[in-house]
């Protein structure tokens, strides 16, 4: 259920979050699934709302979908090329399941894939590599259906610019191609490579998957298996700035501190303390934050543009200047009108929100705008120090990227609770 937070800033933060399995992975592998004719266990996943979407999915599809514990089983194999329009609309990840569809089955039909507001997040290129491999398309409004015919067969393909998406969806159409698909310009991100190793564990043959060209032999057939998807790096970003902005010290346990190198670089520039461990990182923050100066998003291994709202709300708390330009996509900062009723002084021109010295933090009401706004927003209220309360209405943004971020926070010392649904909290906004 969608609710809202309630943050009263002033504590600093201290102890552990053992970072869960990373969303981004989730969601491709449990598109994957679709591709293998037997059972597939993912252990370890994050009861979130994009999970429950994606299981949605899976079950419409013909596929039995469950949890069971901490894990989610998937088995059977689709009987339909529908995917339920519901969940489709209001996710993203959404279109990664045509792919198994096609390959299984010849035919997907869904509707274009919702998700968070952040600026055009077109899938021309997800289309324009399926063609290549054989598949038809047709859209009709918001009904878009896939048909391949003759099936899919390899091609060389060129990315123009290295999506993740794109890269996971030819991945996906790939594997059960007939011939070799060689993929240039692909993504490079930590998520591409766990789908491959997913995909080889399962009986497939893909090569280069976290560099540039990935080659795929197309296999007949592949099972299923057991798999732990890596570690969630934004959530890991997520607690680390958390630090930072309320103070403290966290350890982030599980998750190796290269997979989100730049946000703790970023984070000892403006005076945190990092100690790096093979798969831990310990943050702390006593003293002063400094601006970071002029910050810059970009494909992997660059700072992933996931993490911009979340430093940003960061820089609310520096005693320096700072800038964050999103070179991925141009409405990444809807939680800067948050800002800046906190008392932030701030401003966005064009991809780049910019941070000024000087402003006071106090309680308010705001409105999640997306996910990792939304989660900026609470962030950004562990660093009003004057005790007033602020409240972050969210209308299931956050849910989508956090199990319990409330909970987690206030496992480390935050004063941070979920409070009433939206619609209730709204009737107390002039209260507040």
């Amino acid at each position: 259920m969608a609710g809202d937070y309630i943050i009263t800033g002033g504590r600093p933060l201290n102890g552990t979050v053992r970072v869960p399995a990373a969303k981004n992975s989730v969601l491709p592998l449990l598109a994957a699934s679709l591709l293998c004719s037997g059972p597939v266990r993912l252990c370890g996943v994050p009861e979130l709302a994009d999970v429950a979407e994606s299981l949605a999915l899976l079950r419409s599809a013909g596929c039995t979908a469950e949890r069971q514990g901490a894990d989610v089983r998937v088995d059977g194999v689709p009987g339909s090329g529908t995917l339920a329009a519901g969940p489709a609309g209001r996710m993203r990840a959404s279109i990664l399941f045509c792919a198994p569809l096609l390959a299984r089955l010849g035919r997907a039909q869904t509707v274009l894939p919702g998700g968070c507001r952040i600026g055009a997040r077109p899938i021309d290129l997800h289309l324009a590599g399926l063609v290549q491999m054989g598949a038809c398309p047709q859209l009709e409004g918001e009904r878009l259906l896939l048909t391949a015919p003759a099936g899919l067969h390899g091609a060389d393909i060129t990315l123009r610019f290295p999506s993740v998406g794109a890269t996971e969806t030819l991945l996906l159409a790939a594997a059960l191609a007939q011939g070799e698909t060689t993929l240039r310009g692909a993504a490079r991100e930590p998520e591409i490579e766990d789908l491959a190793a997913f995909l080889n564990r399962c009986g497939g043959r893909v090569q280069g998957a976290g560099t540039g060209t990935v080659r795929v032999q197309g296999v007949r057939r592949l099972h299923g298996c057991s798999f732990v998807p890596l570690p969630d790096r934004i959530t890991a970003a997520t607690f680390a700035c958390a630090c930072a902005a309320a103070g403290g010290r966290v350890e982030l346990a599980g998750c190796a501190p290269r997979l989100y190198a730049p946000v703790l670089e970023i984070l000892e520039q403006m005076g945190c303390g990092v100690v790096r461990r093979s798969d831990a990182a310990v943050i702390t923050r006593f003293g002063r934050l400094y601006g970071p100066g002029r910050v810059f998003t970009g494909a992997y291994p660059a700072l992933a543009t996931d993490a911009a709202p979340l430093l940003a709300a960061v820089l609310l708390c520096a005693e320096g200047p700072g800038s964050i330009e999103d070179v991925i996509f141009e409405r990444r900062f809807g939680c800067a009108a948050g800002f800046a009723a906190l008392g932030g002084r701030v401003r966005v021109e064009g991809r780049t929100l910019y941070a000024e010295p000087g402003g006071t933090l106090q309680g308010t009401v705001l409105e999640a705008p997306d996910l990792r706004g939304g989660a900026a927003l609470v962030l950004a209220g562990l660093g009003v120090g004057d005790g007033s309360c602020v409240r972050v209405l969210d209308a299931g943004h956050i849910r989508r990227g956090y199990a319990d971020l409330a909970g987690d926070l206030r496992r480390l010392g935050a004063d941070c609770r979920a409070g009433r649904t939206g619609t209730e909290a709204g009737r107390q906004t002039k209260k507040l």
